[in-house]
């Protein structure tokens, strides 16, 4: 997908584990002659944050695009947020790029706060999980919650990331996630059945899982 025809921008979701890993064993695939765009701001102590701005800087020269960091917080509160990003214009160049993304790489994850990230670490605390999960929500994608028949769950947490929009989701041309194990099946089915998600790469056991519950 990255060195198909048409590919200029591509969403990378550097704090995935497992999209690390993979960025990791990559080896050089020509072919975006865009951006490799961040689709959170930064989230955990300022080592993560220095590794995954390291793995973008990676996968950008891997595919021979331009690098386009988000280097504010990935989650704090709305009054601090609108005056920040009004001062920062790379920052407002990250997320105009967002709005037309031609191949997203994506996070999925549990209501749950997950290591190495630490709560309310420029990130979400468990209180705030519980309460999306209160709501309906049975997992996130880069942040934003959804039910189990994969709709959108509105919460006041929206307002707190500085990232990539459920819109912005829903445009982009390709939706791709590397996931899996028994804390996800629920998340994962939710993204499918909603269409989040149009590739998965996963695991036996989560592949086998997901097409018992279609078959359900």
């Amino acid at each position: 997908a990255l060195s198909a025809p048409g590919v200029h921008t591509v969403g990378f979701t550097s704090w995935s584990r497992t999209l690390r890993h993979a960025v990791e064993a990559m080896r050089p695939l020509r072919g975006v002659s865009g951006h490799v765009v961040e689709m959170l701001g930064d989230l955990g102590a300022p080592s993560l944050q220095q590794e995954v701005a390291h793995l973008t800087q990676r996968l950008a020269t891997l595919t021979g695009a331009q690098p386009v960091f988000l280097r504010v917080p990935g989650v704090m509160i709305s009054p601090i947020r609108e005056a920040l990003l009004r001062q920062d214009p790379h920052a407002q160049e990250a997320l105009r790029l967002l709005d037309s993304l031609d191949l997203a790489l994506l996070s999925v994850g549990p209501c749950e706060v997950v290591g190495p990230l630490r709560p309310g670490d420029n990130y979400f605390t468990q209180e705030q999980f519980d309460e999306a999960a209160r709501t309906g929500a049975v997992g996130q994608i880069c942040l934003r919650f959804l039910d189990a028949e994969g709709g959108a769950v509105r919460t006041s947490l929206d307002d707190l990331v500085v990232g990539v929009t459920v819109e912005q989701l829903r445009r982009a041309r390709n939706r791709w996630a590397v996931a899996g194990g028994k804390e996800k099946y629920a998340v994962l089915r939710a993204a499918l059945s909603g269409g989040w998600v149009d590739h998965l790469v996963t695991d036996t056991a989560t592949a086998g899982h997901l097409l018992e519950a279609a078959d359900a």
